[in-house]
C-alpha cells in the first residue's frame, strides 16, 4: 500500500497542504513492549501526527494516571510543561518520567482539558490510553475502566505484526457505542524525544490525501477491526462518543483515543 520515500520536508509539506488532519492527543514512548522495566519518558503533545501538523495550545490535563495490576497511581504531579515542534509550529505540551516496576501491563490514561477548536467552533476533549507492557506478560491490557469515552482493545495493542489487524470496542461509560466514527492516523514523523519535535523526514508517503487521516466505523456492537499495513505506532480516535456534549455553552466532542504498535516481520 505504501512505499518508502526519502523526500525533503518541503516536498512533504506540499503533499499535506490540502489534507484534512485529525486531532490526536499523543501519550508517546517509542516502545510499547519492553523486555524489562525502568524509567521511561512519556511525551504528550496534542497534534496531527500523520502530517507533522499544527500543535494545539493544550492546557494541563484534567487527569493523568497509571493503572498496574489494579493499582491506580496519579501522575499529574509528575507532569512537566514542554514545547513541541512540528513542521507547522511550536506549541505547548507535557512530559512525564515514569518508572516501570515488575512485569505486566501499564495502562496510562490521559484526560485532556477541553480545547477550543476555533475553525469548527467546538471544544474537543480526548481521553487517551497508551498501554506499555514489560516482559511480554499480559495482565490488564483488555480490561475496560468505565471511562466516559474508551476504546477497549480486543487485540494486544503492543503485540501486533506489521500486516496484522487491531480490533477494539468503542464504549461510553461501559456501554458499547454503535456505529461510532473512528479516525485513524499513523505516526509518520518519528518523534525526537531529546529535542521535543517531529523528525523532518516522513517514514511513508500515502498514495492520496485520503490516506493521511482514514475514517472507519464500528459495527452495531461498537466493534471495529483495522488492518495495519506498516510497522510503527497508530492512533485510533472515536469521535464524540462520551456523554458530555457541551462545554461553556458550546458543542463538546468527547473522544476516545488509543495507541497501538505494530512490529516488523523479520
Amino acid at each position: 500500500m505504501f512505499k518508502k520515500i526519502g523526500t525533503s520536508l518541503v516536498a512533504a509539506g506540499c503533499l499535506y497542504a490540502g489534507a484534512a488532519q485529525a486531532h490526536f492527543q499523543m501519550v508517546y514512548t517509542p516502545d510499547l513492549l519492553l523486555d524489562r522495566g525502568g524509567k521511561i519518558t512519556l511525551k504528550a503533545p496534542f497534534t496531527h501526527p500523520a502530517a507533522s501538523g499544527h500543535v494545539m495550545s493544550a492546557e494541563q490535563p484534567e487527569a493523568f494516571y497509571q493503572i498496574r495490576k489494579g493499582k491506580k497511581t496519579d501522575l499529574l504531579p509528575a507532569l512537566k510543561p514542554i514545547n513541541w515542534t512540528s513542521a507547522e509550529n511550536t506549541g505547548p505540551a507535557y512530559e512525564a518520567d515514569v518508572r516501570l516496576r515488575g512485569l505486566g501491563d501499564n495502562i496510562f490514561v490521559y484526560k485532556s482539558a477541553p480545547y477550543m477548536e476555533e475553525a469548527e467552533d467546538i471544544y474537543i476533549q480526548q481521553i487517551t490510553k497508551t498501554i506499555v507492557n514489560v516482559g511480554s506478560l499480559p495482565t490488564q491490557w483488555n480490561e475496560e475502566f468505565g471511562l466516559k469515552a474508551e476504546i477497549v482493545p480486543l487485540t494486544k495493542p503492543y503485540a501486533i505484526y506489521e500486516g496484522g489487524t487491531f480490533t477494539g470496542v468503542v464504549k461510553s461509560e461501559g456501554n458499547p457505542v454503535p456505529f461510532a466514527e473512528i479516525e485513524v492516523e499513523y505516526i509518520n514523523y518519528e518523534p525526537d524525544l531529546a529535542n521535543n519535535k517531529f523528525s523532518a523526514t516522513p517514514a511513508i508517503t500515502p498514495p492520496a490525501e485520503a490516506f493521511i487521516t482514514m475514517t472507519i466505523y464500528a459495527d452495531a456492537n461498537g466493534t471495529f477491526t483495522f488492518g495495519i499495513p506498516k510497522a510503527g505506532q497508530w492512533g485510533f480516535c472515536a469521535l464524540g462518543v462520551g456523554p458530555e456534549k457541551e462545554h461553556k455553552g458550546k458543542e463538546l466532542s468527547q473522544d476516545a483515543v488509543i495507541w497501538v504498535q505494530a512490529h516488523p516481520v523479520e
